[in-house]
């Protein structure tokens, strides 16, 4: 990856609903804009995002979307409301900080909730998006939400018991939301380290997430990923699907670990297939997180082929690689 660098330029933007969402810049004022979008939803922008671009050759943005990182309210907060925190309220914000930035165009970067998010961003506003770089892919359907807390249950079923035990309700999702806005403090940080335990088991990383252990992270985060989640992400099956056709033109890279358990529901191969300019570059040993192997240095090669594109070479060149 890149070096460690520092932002040159940050903020906290008005959004409106009491709402501020930080954002910052980093690289070249002057390169090619690119804007991170972070997973979750709720994870917040990390460091390690600024490390995906070339520094000399790409404007950098990131931003935590609202209720989490440093955007306030924090969803951490016991009176917290969401009410303004959706899919539409997140896409509306990312063309309020590109016009508050005078960026005409940018290189979009997401991953996991990131992906539904640059995915939806796109298919409303194409003109405002150069090229699509996306990692860990969804796009927001019951379908994926129905795998992610049932369907994995065979496929590991001891870490299931411990996460359905948690919840008596039928609908677990309703339930976690419920017991992570109990007044007991005690309850809202049991259910929220369980929801985290759940995670951590169907999307194992190298080493466990730091993050995980912070309760006010945890808790704004599993807060955040239900109310998403229970309300299908405001998308339902198949509309972002049926909407790819507005990305025709924009070329796309999608770097999808094999051992993802995301892929069980086919996403990644029906996105390459409904979005002809899109390259699908599959890395056979990893997962879901970026840090897996073969991952970054993937990634890094799409930013870096974007940043000085080659008229030789186009995507629908490599439509599919396996790594």
């Amino acid at each position: 990856m890149y070096p460690e660098i520092e932002p040159y330029d940050h903020g906290m933007l008005d959004v409106g609903d009491g709402e501020l969402v930080y954002w910052e810049v980093c690289g070249n004022p002057g390169g090619k804009p690119a804007v991170v979008l972070h997973g979750g939803p709720g994870s917040g922008c990390t460091p390690g995002h600024r490390r995906f671009f070339d520094p000399e050759a790409y404007r950098i943005v990131l931003l935590d979307q609202r209720g989490c990182g440093r955007s306030t309210p924090h969803a951490s907060e016991p009176d917290v409301d969401l009410s303004a925190n959706t899919t539409d309220h997140l896409v509306a914000d990312l063309e309020l900080l590109r016009e508050r930035l005078g960026i005409e165009k940018w290189l979009v970067f997401g991953g996991s909730w990131g992906s539904i998010l640059g995915l939806v961003y796109a298919e409303r506003y194409p003109a405002r998006v150069s090229e699509l770089v996306l990692t860990g892919v969804y796009t927001g359907g019951h379908a994926e939400y129905e795998l992610l807390t049932r369907g994995l249950g065979g496929l590991f079923p001891e870490a299931w018991a411990r996460f359905r035990a948690a919840v008596p309700d039928d609908d677990l999702l309703d339930g976690y939301h419920r017991l992570l806005f109990d007044p007991d403090p005690a309850v809202r940080h049991r259910a929220s380290r369980d929801w985290c335990d759940w995670e951590a088991a169907i999307a194992p990383s190298p080493e466990p997430s730091a993050r995980f252990l912070d309760v006010d992270f945890r808790l704004a985060f599993t807060r955040i990923v239900t109310h998403y989640w229970r309300h299908d992400s405001w998308l339902g099956d198949g509309v972002v699907l049926n909407g790819i056709g507005s990305l025709a033109g924009i070329p796309g890279v999608i770097v999808q670990g094999v051992l993802d358990v995301g892929n069980l529901r086919g996403t990644p191969w029906e996105l390459k297939h409904a979005w002809p300019a899109c390259e699908l570059v599959l890395i056979g040993e990893a997962g879901h997180h970026v840090s897996d192997d073969g991952m970054s240095a993937s990634l890094i090669a799409a930013t870096d082929r974007f940043a000085r594109p080659s008229p030789s070479r186009t995507p629908s060149q490599r439509s599919v690689g396996i790594i």
